[in-house]
């Protein structure tokens, strides 16, 4: 390799090093909502009916209730522009055991997982349709007794989630009416729900993106 040559190289090389710095400058850690060993920051939400917030093996327990049992994150979470992931299964029941409520920039939005009888996977509600009546609606099967990994993306632009890293929810939010049911209003700014079933909630985890990110 001539001297020019090398030196071509050597420059790439820097310009490729400091892109890949700045990127990872610019990317927010992973931090845990959940140590695994009480509840924390977390409180059970008087839903009214709702059954017993426990925790056990690792995992919030939410056991089964007449209508819905949940908890709320008692701290202020970013609006918009995070990410949040976490593990979930059902142990009990036919209904959604994931559902889980979150900040869209000054309004909420559910995520739910295994609604209507145990299939339907979408967001509550864009423009007033709920999560079996919008763009977002799938039908998923789910298993009792089995860990699945949720994600969450949460922009200005848009709304995005993943089971078991698949891309399940791609939702353009500008110029959309973001907002919850009735039902969960108790679990803002951030919460997760169950709906006459029982559920094990862990690894709870949430980060902030750049401003700018997709």
């Amino acid at each position: 390799m001539s001297v020019r040559a090398q030196s071509l190289f050597a420059c790439a090389l820097l310009v490729l090093l400091s892109v890949g710095a700045m990127a990872h400058a610019e990317e927010q850690p992973w931090r845990s909502l959940f140590d695994g060993k009480n509840l924390g920051d977390w409180k059970p939400v008087n839903f009214g009916g709702e059954g017993e917030v426990t925790v056990e093996d690792g995992a919030i327990i939410m056991a089964q209730g007449v209508s819905l049992t949940g908890v709320t994150y008692q701290k202020k979470p970013p609006k918009t522009n995070y990410e949040i992931r976490f593990e979930a299964k059902r142990l009990e029941g036919i209904d959604f055991f994931a559902g889980l409520t979150f900040p869209v920039g000054d309004s909420f939005c559910s995520w739910i997982n295994a609604g209507w009888g145990g299939a339907v996977v979408g967001l509550s509600s864009i423009d007033g349709n709920d999560a079996s009546q919008n763009e977002t609606t799938k039908y998923i099967g789910f298993d009792d007794n089995r860990w699945y990994r949720f994600r969450l993306k949460v922009t200005p632009e848009k709304i995005q989630a993943w089971i078991d890293d698949k891309l399940t929810i791609d939702q353009n939010i500008k110029d959309r009416k973001i907002t919850t049911r009735n039902e969960v209003t108790d679990s803002q700014p951030l919460g997760f729900s169950a709906w006459q079933t029982t559920a094990a909630l862990r690894k709870i985890e949430i980060r902030e993106l750049p401003k700018k990110a997709d």
